[in-house]
């Protein structure tokens, strides 16, 4: 459980943001394609910016790197506004996202994006976009995390509010499945979240199992005697009826965690792997491991104030990889690995923020062939007008 200095690695700005006509605030992580291309979001320039949000395209050049707006959400009308979650390349080779906010009601929204069916005169000719959902608040509100699909082609996510539970001054959140019928997408809601005992505020995406179980965390609710959110499991069974199964209720013991966030992973033993944000030793936030038998072990306690805020990635020695929100020397954010040594986890800092590369890496990492780790710090990077604290940087590590 020690903690060491990782200096070998080389860092690199791809791109940082400067609030523009390559818009701002990059909150989520990034998508790659198997050409080697990066996809993300941005979740809005501000109002020196006139954008609420856009999707990018990140290519290498040479020894560059062009970033292309592939949609501007702009700020008129009922359109979707606000993507807090990294989109998914769809069977289709479309992308698939969501917005946090956005449609008739303000509630949010599934999107697909498509290419241009012919040639264009300009290098940032927008992608086509075609709105697959608008939440209404009792079928959910605020999606937050990416969407996955199953091999019928059917999409499956989660808002962190909306659903038929309140949960205090908010409602609970819901698990939404959208299924194509005909030149449209059906809704069905297949879990709403009561806050006691299966949590409220679900935080991230889910993950399918080999047997069609989706996985996730919320941030908050649980037990009787706690509110550090849960682990939870959604079986399907005849008729479209999903059941929930509780893992595992976080905050319970103080060094188990508090707070899961992000999207889980699972190796190749049916092992789940998280983050929280808070709680642990030093209520720095915790990684930690379900097994496949139930048995949860928190791998790291990470230091006061570190908030690690997003899903962890393995490499393929096993080692495993993440970002803190907040912590490290600057208090603007690391990048981290835990290795696994002996029967424990060693974690060293490949990379410390410090404003001018970076601030407030909310999101995850993604690896690409190489091994080389990508991700989006929410802001930092390019310092102006528009974005007086930076307005965040997507960056690369070379091991």
């Amino acid at each position: 459980m020690a903690a060491s200095s990782a200096q070998a690695q080389t860092f690199q700005v791809l791109h940082a943001f400067t609030g523009g006509g390559d818009d701002g605030f990059p909150l989520a992580g990034l998508t790659v394609d198997a050409a080697g291309s990066f996809y993300g979001t941005t979740s809005g320039s501000g109002a020196g910016g006139g954008s609420n949000g856009s999707v990018f395209q990140l290519t290498p050049s040479g020894s560059d790197w062009l970033l292309k707006p592939l949609r501007n959400f702009g700020r008129s009308g009922n359109g979707p506004a606000s993507p807090r979650a990294k989109v998914t390349i769809g069977p289709d080779g479309a992308l698939y996202g969501t917005t946090y906010e956005g449609g008739v009601t303000g509630n949010g929204t599934v999107f697909k994006l498509q290419p241009p069916t012919h040639a264009c005169g300009s290098f940032s000719c927008p992608w086509t976009m075609t709105v697959l959902h608008e939440f209404s608040g009792s079928d959910g509100a605020g999606p937050y995390g990416e969407v996955v699909f199953d091999h019928a082609g059917n999409l499956y996510g989660t808002t962190s509010f909306g659903g038929l539970y309140n949960c205090g001054d908010f409602s609970c959140g819901v698990v939404y499945e959208l299924s194509p019928a005909g030149s449209g997408w059906t809704e069905t809601v297949i879990h709403s979240f009561s806050g006691s005992p299966d949590g409220s505020v679900p935080s991230g995406g889910l993950i399918f199992d080999a047997a069609g179980n989706l996985y996730g965390v919320t941030w908050m609710g649980g037990g009787y005697y706690s509110n550090g959110g849960v682990l939870y499991k959604l079986s399907p069974s005849q008729g479209g009826v999903w059941t929930e199964t509780i893992l595992h209720t976080f905050g319970n013991d103080g060094n188990d965690g508090a707070m899961p966030i992000g999207t889980l992973i699972m190796d190749g033993s049916g092992n789940l792997y998280g983050t929280t944000e808070t709680g642990g030793s030093d209520n720095g936030g915790t990684a930690y491991q379900l097994s496949q038998g139930g048995q949860y072990q928190a791998l790291y306690n990470f230091p006061a104030n570190s908030q690690p805020e997003d899903s962890l990635i393995f490499d393929s020695s096993g080692n495993l990889y993440g970002t803190t929100f907040t912590g490290g020397v600057n208090g603007f954010g690391t990048v981290f690995k835990l290795a696994p040594s002996h029967g424990s986890w060693i974690e060293s800092d490949l990379h410390v923020f410090q404003a001018s590369d970076g601030e407030l890496p909310f999101a995850g990492i993604v690896l690409d062939s190489a091994g080389d780790l990508y991700g989006t710090a929410e802001v930092g990077g390019h310092f102006s007008g528009v974005c007086s604290g930076g307005c965040g940087t997507v960056w690369r590590i070379t091991p």
